[in-house]
């Protein structure tokens, strides 16, 4: 294969059409509205289901029954739009269907401005709808990451049935980079047994979320923490770089985790013994890692473009094995490397 200059939407979209996607619904946004375009494109060129839904309530309703019928779906958003599909998203959850979400992230809350932000990673990772549900959370830094992603997002709400979403941000949705992209894959004409799709010579399935009774929702809900045990057991996923040594750890992903690797290098350059990880798992979170990594530590410096969400789970973490600190920025400002490296400097002074 060879590598081609991708925008990042754009990018996640043919990823997506080559990983054999069968269906797509959606809502333009920004800033992820060039990744409908293509869709558009490619879809119907490939005798494909395309559809711009009249809204994101009524694209991830689209999605629901689609994914129902046991076909590879999927839709993408931003923020506001996100907001939109909590519903929908739920009732996906509840029914226990594959489905795959990509939100390109912008400043919030509100309409707010179509700037790079991380501010929906609560949203994403704590639930994404009501009831007690966490969907599977992605997290890619690059235009290569959110490439291979797509791919691995499919299979993984395949294998557990489950909600899998891609936490990118609109600095990844609208940068060029080279990338490769993977083969085409043939479309799958089988379908799962639980799917709907005529009872013909079977008996009928259903598909819901509605579960009248207390206690047999409560059979529902503990089936589906159990997966999501499975889940934590299983899938978590983050990439280190240069812990072995290091005195104080940054943690930062997506957009910021890339922007933090040039902060590591600055900061070794001048003597500082700073590692980082970055988590490519939201949820599942590496906590674990985490833990283990706090207890060599002098300090913790987590970096986001959020007031401090991911925060939260990092202090979790580190349990109190060591201070942590933090650096953000709100409203759709991306960080500079020198700003970080500034915050590395003071968390250094104040531990040492």
């Amino acid at each position: 294969m060879t590598k081609e200059l991708l925008k990042g939407n754009v990018a996640f979209a043919e990823a997506a059409v080559r990983n054999g996607l069968q269906a797509y619904f959606g809502y333009p946004i920004t800033p992820q509205s060039e990744a409908l375009e293509h869709f558009s494109g490619r879809m119907i060129e490939l005798d494909r289901v395309f559809l711009q839904a009249e809204s994101e309530v009524a694209a991830i309703n689209m999605v629901y029954g689609a994914a129902s019928s046991g076909v590879r779906v999927m839709t993408s958003t931003s923020g506001p739009g996100l907001a939109l599909m909590a519903e929908g998203l739920s009732y996906i959850a509840g029914s226990e269907i594959p489905v795959v979400v990509v939100n390109m992230m912008r400043g919030g809350p509100g309409l707010g401005n179509i700037q790079p932000s991380q501010a929906d990673y609560n949203f994403m990772t704590k639930s994404a709808g009501h009831g007690n549900f966490h969907p599977l959370v992605l997290a890619p830094a690059n235009i290569q990451e959110i490439i291979d992603m797509v791919g691995l997002a499919f299979e993984l709400a395949e294998k557990y049935r489950t909600l899998v979403m891609i936490a990118g941000d609109g600095s990844i949705g609208q940068m060029m980079e080279a990338a490769e992209l993977p083969p085409m894959q043939e479309i799958s004409t089988a379908r799962p047994a639980w799917a709907v799709t005529g009872a013909v010579g079977r008996a009928p399935n259903l598909i819901t979320s509605l579960y009248l009774g207390a206690e047999k929702l409560e059979k529902v809900n503990i089936r589906l923490q159990q997966k999501l045990a499975t889940i934590e057991e299983n899938e978590i996923r983050w990439q280190e770089y240069e812990t072995e040594d290091a005195e104080l750890l940054l943690v930062a992903y997506g957009t910021v985790g890339r922007i933090c690797i040039s902060v590591l290098r600055a900061a070794r350059q001048q003597g500082l013994k700073v590692g980082l990880l970055r988590p490519q798992t939201l949820w599942p979170f590496p906590t674990a890692r985490i833990n283990e990594l706090a207890a060599q530590m002098q300090g913790v410096l987590v970096a986001e473009m959020s007031a401090g969400q991911m925060l939260v789970d990092v202090e979790h973490a580190v349990a109190g094995k060591t201070p942590v600190r933090f650096y953000g920025r709100m409203g759709g400002v991306i960080p500079m490397s020198a700003e970080i490296l500034e915050a590395v400097k003071q968390v250094q002074e104040e531990v040492s």
